[in-house]
């Protein structure tokens, strides 16, 4: 009798042991995601860093090298929805930050919506567009809105695309009065957004000088034949808000709000997991050459290693850094204009007008069909047909999209042409795999032109100017924190696998148009 109470004993000791230990969850997952962050750039200012930044990560977390997205373009919009959501644009229908709206003939901003009321800015936003789930979304559900789920980002598009639909709060810093400001999409402002030092925030931006952190900025020349000098910006004119967010001291002020959101908002102080997303910046200063701003590049990362290692010093303080899982990624693209004149060394350039395609393309399909506007509208490199039109001519969209391609074909300039229908429907070909996933039938354009390389996609209504140029971008992907071993991965992954190994280690499900498995 004691032999079989004693077992019983020791049989309901393993089984309690056992739901302890699967029980066991990360406290707070914290994604960071650095925009226009590079590899090769980190690496080559790495002597310029402390140890508990960059290094700390490196040397600790589970680095992945060879990472890529899987879509054709990237931008900010699109990349961070990728992350969150573990699919491409074909389903979860962030394409870019803008594409025109068949609609209304206008662009249309990604996370525009007037149905809501900015909270501090006279812009409304919510994640309409957002098709899917995201993994902040399917953390709320898994928990019935229990745990907690923040986004601070100096940018709009980026702080409610990583929020997602269910978040408690998504906040950026407005481009019109360089506030924190956020969304009445997302219900009252949280208490510690109330309290944060938004007022001063335009005066203090105004009257900031960006100058070299130390004397080693400069020290490193990496770029061929460029010299390191001193710099002193000062943000002023209507636009001072807008290119403060371009430089090396933004990432100052996203630290400041994340850790007043840990501080005051209760984030990961109790069992349930909580979720805060925080975008960084490391581009060029306004989008300017990297040979042009190559000392300022150097200052912004020195900045934003030490930015990290403040944010990870504060984690570790309020939650401890072995019950907080972090994930840093980029956001994988390099938004510098190229604005070099390549027929002065005889290298193959030109320029291809999409107005001027436009208007000889409707010309075109009025001489095959009768009179009428056939192309209506244009934005970027896509043209977006009138379907009415079509229906009304009782004209088949497939045969006029294939007169169309061969038409376009004999321009200068175009080295491909992609029509909706060859997307969705025609062969595989070399490449065409990322531009289906970027492609959303709801919100991309009819037609989109593939720009020679080194020619020059003008847009005379906009006064744009974009040139062509298809270079590999190394970026990171590392995990850290919570059971993290540390290793260093050469394996090829793409992003899509964020959301899922991110939902195995919080045991959720993983979003619901993500069908990546996990990395581990």
């Amino acid at each position: 009798m004691k032999k079989q109470i004693l077992t019983t004993f020791f049989a309901s000791i393993a089984v309690a042991g056992t739901m302890a230990q699967t029980s066991s969850v990360p406290r707070l997952v914290v994604g960071i995601t650095i925009d226009q962050l590079r590899s090769d750039y980190l690496t080559a200012f790495m002597p310029l860093y402390g140890e508990d930044g960059f290094k700390l990560l490196l040397e600790k977390g589970q680095v992945y090298s060879n990472v890529q997205y899987q879509h054709s373009p990237i931008d900010r919009a699109s990349a961070i929805a990728s992350i969150v959501t573990g699919t491409v644009p074909y389903n979860h229908g962030i394409i870019a930050e803008e594409w025109m709206s068949r609609t209304e003939l206008h662009t249309n901003f990604c996370v525009e919506d007037r149905t809501y009321q900015g909270v501090g800015t006279s812009e409304g936003s919510s994640p309409k567009n957002l098709l899917v789930s995201t993994i902040g979304d399917e953390l709320k559900a898994a928990t019935k809105g229990k745990a907690l789920v923040y986004s601070v980002a100096p940018y709009r598009e980026a702080a409610v695309l990583a929020a997602g639909h269910a978040a408690d709060w998504a906040m950026w810093i407005d481009n019109q009065n360089g506030k924190w400001v956020g969304t009445s999409y997302y219900g009252d402002a949280p208490s510690w957004f109330r309290y944060l030092d938004t007022g001063s925030m335009a005066d203090k931006i105004s009257s900031l000088t960006w100058k070299p952190t130390n004397d080693a900025v400069g020290a490193y020349n990496y770029h061929l034949l460029t010299v390191q000098k001193p710099f002193s910006h000062r943000f002023t004119g209507d636009s001072r808000f807008r290119v403060f967010k371009t430089s090396g001291l933004v990432n100052e002020e996203v630290t400041k709000a994340a850790r007043q959101c840990m501080e005051s908002g209760n984030v990961g102080m109790d069992e349930v997991t909580d979720y805060l997303s925080v975008c960084y910046y490391a581009g060029d200063f306004h989008n300017d050459s990297h040979i042009t701003t190559t000392t300022e590049l150097q200052d912004t990362y020195i900045r934003l290693d030490a930015e990290l290692a403040t944010l990870l010093k504060k984690i570790d303080q309020l939650v401890g850094l072995d019950r907080v899982l972090v994930y840093l990624t980029s956001t994988g693209y390099d938004e510098v204009e190229n604005t070099e004149d390549l027929s002065e060394y005889r290298i193959p350039t030109g320029e291809f007008n999409i107005n001027r395609c436009a208007t000889l393309l409707n010309m075109y399909l009025c001489a095959m069909y009768g009179n009428g506007q056939y192309v209506e509208s244009y934005f970027g490199n896509q043209f977006y047909l009138n379907h009415k039109l079509l229906e009304q001519k009782q004209l088949k969209l497939a045969e006029v999209l294939e007169h169309c391609e061969d038409f376009l074909f004999q321009f200068s300039g175009v080295r491909d042409v992609f029509t909706s229908h060859r997307i969705t429907q025609g062969a595989w070909t070399p490449g065409i795999s990322t531009i289906r996933n970027g492609f959303n039938p709801k919100c991309s354009g009819d037609i989109i032109i593939q720009v020679s390389h080194g020619w020059n996609l003008v847009n005379e209504d906009r006064g744009t100017k974009k040139m062509q140029r298809d270079s590999f971008f190394e970026f990171p992907l590392i995990f850290f924190g919570y059971t993290i071993k540390a290793e260093k991965v050469a394996t090829p992954v793409t992003v899509d696998c964020i959301a899922p190994t991110v939902a195995h280690h919080i045991r959720i499900r993983a979003p619901n148009a993500c069908s990546t498995p996990p990395l581990f």
